[in-house]
């Protein structure tokens, strides 16, 4: 059994974190020692492993919570879990053509930058007057 400054430790997961997945309820709740402090099995060093581990791919916690459903029942079929993966898939695809529409507009500002007078800078116009972008790159990642 682990306290939670090891499983901490154990999984790279800050001890607050550990702390809120078990009140959401995707760790179980710890046993507690005689001197009522949280002890760990390795059961749960392995499940925040997967948790960690998933979070790290960008997986949402929901999507996170469904995968860890589907692992408690080994016998069924992998579909809905390949659905899932597929769908973060295309979430990162999604942002990585973000991430690169917005990498080319950066280049293109600098790219036309004289580099003379704040007056005449054109990352400052870019900024200003939406207008002058060639791409659209609004909203969130």
């Amino acid at each position: 059994m682990l306290s939670i400054g090891k499983l901490s430790k154990a999984t790279d997961v800050k001890v607050p974190t550990i702390r809120y997945y078990e009140q959401i309820g995707m760790l179980p709740q710890a046993d507690r020692t005689a001197g009522n402090q949280r002890a760990y099995s390795q059961a749960t060093v392995e499940r925040l492993t997967f948790i960690r581990h998933a979070r790290d791919l960008g997986f949402s916690l929901q999507s996170i919570r469904d995968l860890l459903e589907l692992s408690d029942k080994p016998d069924q079929s992998c579909a809905e879990v390949d659905r899932i993966a597929a769908q973060q898939l295309a979430e990162v695809s999604r942002r990585i053509m973000r991430l690169t529409a917005l990498k080319d507009e950066l280049d293109r500002m600098l790219h036309h930058c004289a580099c003379g007078t704040i007056a005449e800078c054109r990352v400052i116009e870019v900024l200003g007057n939406h207008d002058l972008c060639e791409g659209r790159h609004e909203g969130d990642l």
